[in-house]
């Protein structure tokens, strides 16, 4: 986000490390990884919440530089990948909220406008 009172443009964010290199503390090899994975996909946790289980339970701040892939290349290797994308099943789910709260508000004009700019996102992201 940009500053309010200031010319800069607000470009701080974290960056990844510039050598992907496993960490030396990291005692889970590629197959255990790849195993936490396959498990956590089997129980119906989608790819980003897989990566906060692992890094929060297992230590394992990125995927890509234990295994090689990330976790929707892992998963589609397998054959475990969800049938939509991740991105997509959110916002349909929103569009879902926003009816929903639409049918207990009528007269929710921001609401009306905010379905639509989702819909159309929606309808961007399937074409």
């Amino acid at each position: 986000m940009g500053r309010m009172h200031a010319p800069g443009k607000g470009l701080s964010q974290s960056a990844l490390p510039y050598h992907c290199i496993v960490p030396t503390w990291l005692k889970l090899t590629s197959d255990d990884v790849k195993e936490q994975i396959y498990k956590l996909a089997k129980k119906g946790l989608t790819p980003s919440q897989i990566g906060v289980m692992l890094r929060d339970s297992h230590g394992v701040a990125q995927v890509c530089f234990v295994t090689g892939n990330k976790i929707l290349r892992n998963l589609k290797s397998k054959g475990l990948a969800p049938d939509l994308p991740e991105d997509l099943y959110h916002l349909i789910k929103k569009v879902f909220a926003v009816q929903k709260h639409l049918e207990r508000n009528i007269k929710d004009k921001d609401a009306k406008f905010r379905l639509t700019l989702i819909a159309e996102f929606t309808n961007w992201l399937i074409l």
